[in-house]
């Protein structure tokens, strides 16, 4: 609520250089900067409760897809091996057509878990302060 003059009535005089109090007070102000500041605070909480239920629920979403996807490619990739295994059989017999394929997996794997390596020990290294 605000303060308004009231309107000079017959024999009010205002003193000379003095004008009527016009707007509010400061204690008015500050109860409506408070008042301001609890309603941004509620809605900013309402709006960082209802993002963090949207990422949950995406997240939740994306992790169930990522889980199918692995599978899929996974079961693919199963496949391509003993495809390739079928395939080298009347070439190397079938002991050797496994071997070989089975050899070269294990190269690629290993090929490839040194790599990873690599990268998580330079991840690592730059949290030590090593610097190397």
């Amino acid at each position: 609520m605000h303060d308004e003059p009231l309107p000079a009535q017959d024999g009010d005089e205002e003193p000379a250089g003095e004008s009527p109090r016009s707007g509010s007070s400061l204690t008015d102000d500050l109860v409506a900067l408070l008042d301001d500041g609890k309603t941004y605070f509620e809605a900013e909480k309402a709006f960082q409760k209802s993002r963090a239920i949207y990422v949950a629920h995406e997240g939740k979403s994306g992790i169930i897809h990522g889980l199918v996807a692995f599978a899929l490619i996974h079961t693919a990739l199963i496949g391509l091996v003993v495809g390739a295994v079928i395939a080298l059989a009347p070439l190397l017999t079938i002991w050797g057509a496994t071997a070989l394929v089975t050899g070269v997996l294990l190269i690629a794997g290993v090929v490839i878990g040194r790599k990873a390596l690599a990268h998580f020990r330079d991840a690592g290294s730059s949290f030590t302060g090593d610097g190397q």
